[in-house]
């Protein structure tokens, strides 16, 4: 199996060969690149190996952009130092990543994996080939940073005002309408849904502790137990109804205040 080793680190290829060569005897680095644009330049000057291992991270940019300037033919393992929960998702297609420092046997896994898959595509003819677009484009929207939203548009009196996220404490509901409260006390409708809300704002800055309330880690001056192993928070400023943050919200709300 011929490999090509993208990667910017020299200890890190150094390694990188030496567990390849532990777990494959087959394996043989047909080249080094540690740049995107030696990478491209390598591909486009070489046969397509077998298998790159690619590090996401090059010093001119995101591994990404490679696909972008070169048709890449061959099978990729990317290598990172993302956290995994980030991308545990990408565990099911038919490209693996390795997460650094590379273990032995997380690469013969990756290895048997791939050798498991090209079997399987051997004898299907039906089956797609081992081609990574659909995973970059899925990989690019996943690790680059999300924007969320930065203001509302709302209904002041006959006109229309722009608040900042910043300045919001906290949002509510009534039932039958959804609020929002800023810090110096002014109140708006907001034509959202609570669930809309969800992925408009920064899970840093928010946290929706029930179906009705999404809250402002600024806008919390008190917390107290509460019956049901519930929490019940007093808000700044003060908010027209009880902010109790659900049963199965608790360890959650209590894991994002300790960030």
């Amino acid at each position: 199996m011929k490999v090509l080793i993208i990667e910017d680190e020299e200890l890190a290829v150094k390694k990188l060969q030496k567990t390849l060569a532990s777990v494959d005897a087959t394996a043989e680095v047909v080249g080094v690149a540690d740049s995107i644009r030696s990478s491209v330049s390598w591909l486009q000057q070489n046969p397509s190996p077998d298998l790159i291992l690619m590090d996401i991270e090059l010093a001119d940019g995101q591994s990404f952009e490679i696909f972008d300037k070169v048709e890449v033919k061959s099978t990729v393992i990317f290598t990172t130092s993302y956290d995994e929960y980030a991308l545990k998702a990408f565990k099911v297609n038919s490209i693996d990543y390795l997460l650094k420092p590379i273990q032995k046997e997380d690469l013969h896994a990756a290895l048997e994996k791939l050798k498991g898959l090209k079997t399987l595509y051997a004898n299907n003819t039906a089956a797609p080939s081992l081609n990574v677009d659909n995973l970059v484009k899925e990989l690019q929207q996943k690790l680059q940073p999300k924007e969320y939203r930065k203001r509302f548009l709302v209904k002041h009196a006959q006109k229309l005002v722009s608040v900042d996220v910043e300045e919001i404490a906290y949002f509510y509901s009534d039932g039958r309408l959804n609020f929002f409260k800023t810090t110096d006390n002014r109140k708006f409708v907001v034509d959202y849904t609570m669930d809309d809300l969800e992925d408009m704002l920064d899970p840093d800055q928010f946290f929706r502790i029930s179906r009705a309330f999404y809250v402002a880690v600024n806008s919390i001056d008190q917390i107290h137990d509460y019956f049901g192993n519930r929490l019940l928070l007093n808000l700044k400023p003060i908010v027209d109804k009880e902010a109790i943050v659900s049963r199965e919200k608790v360890t959650d709300f209590k894991k994002w205040m300790g960030k």
